[in-house]
């Protein structure tokens, strides 16, 4: 099979070399030619611009950025013929899956988040979510995660929307988070030593923290901007940390504790439920294969 990789960014070279050493023909695209020359070299790929790419591709996927994404789903869309199947992998999906639908509507196209960063190694235990939005694009997704599924790979197959919605948390929440403990971090003077004296809680923050504030800029800004209801969970986070804030600043031991033990609790309850749906799941997977 050949393959178009449209982008030649970190994820762009990590799916080319992804799909380089599966055995499969890889051009790798790009509007930088200097830098795409060295790149190819490198990853010893072909590169080409993404018209030429895009001629001969029985698969083609865009790994641009968010803010380019319709510039250049437009671009190549005057020479992406009917058969060919057009992916992407933002980690926003009901905006660039909208946009291959307006430019691409002859086309078979899927959505895709690959829910990790370019210092992957291999596809082994990581999350890849899928984003099909009618029959065609469902029955090429179940034979793309069973692809995924093979490497093992897990595997979730969600409406465009519903992923945003649930990314707004899994990624929007905790970049933001770790960015605004970063900055409050770096402002202490005491901030250098401690590492030396941290125990394990400081050192999980440290890690959000960190690796927060060393993601791509554009990434963040993207997530930030783009997500549907990132405003409303993080206005919501501030709200709850100026509530708990108050509560110290009364020194009130009491619904200080009365607090967390409302928290313990409800986790236990989702935990609770969790494990008795498992239990009814494999009770009817063990009853349908007697």
């Amino acid at each position: 099979m050949r393959l178009a990789i449209i982008g030649a960014g970190k994820m762009g070279c990590w799916f080319a070399k992804l799909f380089r050493d599966e055995g499969h023909s890889v051009v790798l695209a790009s509007r930088n030619h200097e830098k795409l020359v060295k790149v190819g070299r490198r990853l010893n790929v072909e590169t080409s611009s993404f018209l030429g790419a895009i001629k001969g591709a029985d698969r083609i996927l865009i790994c641009v950025s968010i803010d380019a994404f319709e510039e250049v789903v437009k671009i190549i869309s005057s020479v992406i013929q009917k058969k060919q199947i057009v992916m992407d992998i933002c980690s926003i999906k009901e905006y660039p899956v909208d946009i291959l639908h307006k430019y691409l509507p002859d086309n078979l196209i899927l959505g895709t988040h690959p829910v990790f960063g370019p210092g992957s190694t291999g596809l082994k235990n990581k999350t890849f979510i899928l984003t099909p939005t009618n029959q065609a694009e469902k029955k090429f997704a179940l034979e793309f995660k069973k692809w995924l599924e093979n490497r093992l790979v897990r595997v979730f197959i969600l409406a465009p929307e519903k992923h945003d919605t649930l990314m707004s948390v899994v990624l929007g929440l905790p970049h933001f988070i770790g960015l605004v403990a970063c900055d409050v971090l770096l402002e202490l003077e005491e901030y250098p030593e401690t590492k030396n004296v941290a125990g394990t809680t400081f050192r999980m923050l440290f890690t959000l923290a960190e690796v927060a504030a060393l993601e791509e800029p554009e990434l963040f800004n993207s997530l930030q901007l783009n997500l549907p209801d990132t405003l409303n969970i993080e206005t919501q986070f501030v709200n709850k940390a100026n509530e708990w804030l108050g509560l110290i600043k009364k020194k009130d031991s009491n619904a200080i504790i009365n607090k967390m033990n409302k928290i313990k609790f409800k986790l236990k309850e989702i935990s609770d439920n969790i494990e008795h749906s498992y239990k009814v799941m494999y009770k009817m997977l063990e009853s349908s294969e007697n």
